[in-house]
């Protein structure tokens, strides 16, 4: 019933710009490139894992300080409160 007139869209000139290469490619020394990005992701997910690994033995070795110095304290409390009985 009640439709909204929209108005026409113009349309631009179409016209095609085909752009000047200024840049001469790169000499190719004839090597393919992809080992040498196989051999990098390689060696950084390697070094990834070895940060994990060096992380979590860090968190093993402080933790296991952490409760030997508390048995620590707690054995100094039992020894010092049995000697002055």
């Amino acid at each position: 019933m009640l439709r909204p007139k929209l108005p026409d869209i113009p349309t631009l000139p179409t016209t095609t710009v085909t752009p000047q290469q200024t840049q001469v490619p790169a000499y190719s020394a004839g090597r393919p490139v992809a080992p040498y990005v196989g051999v990098g992701v390689g060696a950084v997910a390697a070094v990834v894992v070895v940060g994990i690994v060096l992380t979590a033995l860090l968190a093993a070795v402080a933790v296991s300080a952490v409760s030997v110095a508390i048995a620590a304290v707690v054995l100094r409390s039992l020894v010092s409160s049995a000697n002055k009985r």
